[in-house]
């Protein structure tokens, strides 16, 4: 069943699910294949449609799946924030320690939820252009977010983390991705969410991100 969203309503309530995903309901491997075949509609660069999802939803690779995660947050890595970045990040307070606190609630719990998405493309881009950067993850990106649309309408929870980064070879050899071949782009924990009634987040002003004619 859908919810009863609007289009703007959709794109404007799809939040980054931490403590609200419901860890004691399966998710139907159905509601995932809708979902899959809706990113699938994505626009892709060159028509070459180089993208796969890899869904954990077995016991035993869950769990160890969610012991790489782990590993991944207490690795950390990633440029640090700019002045700028930071600014941002907190112009409204509380904002960020309650980020930090979902975050520490999914670290906590990560083990027990139900179903791990991890979109991946095939090739790599370390080293390429940024023309064949652009393309790639062009292609990959909208996909996945087109899958989280998906989610949320259908009362799902995802988050968007970049937790396979630190240990994406170590996650392509447990999920038997050939890594040389195929870059793991995110990973994605997926639920039913507690409740549906997620809201607009607050943003900087339109004034500081909308640019007309130039910078």
């Amino acid at each position: 069943m859908l919810l009863d969203l609007d289009p703007d309503q959709l794109l404007s309530t799809t939040r980054a699910v931490r403590k609200r995903l419901d860890l004691d309901r399966e998710v139907s491997r159905e509601l995932i294949e809708q979902c899959v075949d809706l990113a699938t509609q994505a626009p892709t660069g060159r028509n070459r449609q180089r993208w796969h999802f890899l869904v954990v939803t077995e016991t035993e690779q869950r769990l160890k799946v969610a012991e790489l995660f782990r590993t991944a947050l207490r690795t950390g890595g990633g440029a640090p924030p700019t002045a700028r970045d930071h600014a941002r990040m907190h112009a409204h307070p509380g904002s960020m320690e309650r980020i930090y606190d979902g975050l520490q609630h999914l670290y906590d719990n990560v083990h027990r939820v139900p179903a791990f998405v991890v979109p991946a493309i095939e090739g790599r881009t370390e080293g390429a252009s940024v023309l064949d950067q652009s393309m790639t993850w062009g292609s990959i990106l909208p996909a996945v977010w087109s899958f989280m649309l998906a989610a949320r309408a259908r009362g799902l929870g995802t988050v968007w983390t970049t937790a396979q980064g630190p240990v994406e070879r170590e996650l392509a050899e447990l999920l038997g991705v050939p890594h040389r071949e195929v870059m793991l782009a995110a990973f994605i924990p997926l639920a039913h969410t507690v409740g549906t009634d997620f809201k607009p987040a607050r943003r900087i002003p339109r004034e500081q991100v909308l640019h007309w004619d130039r910078w």
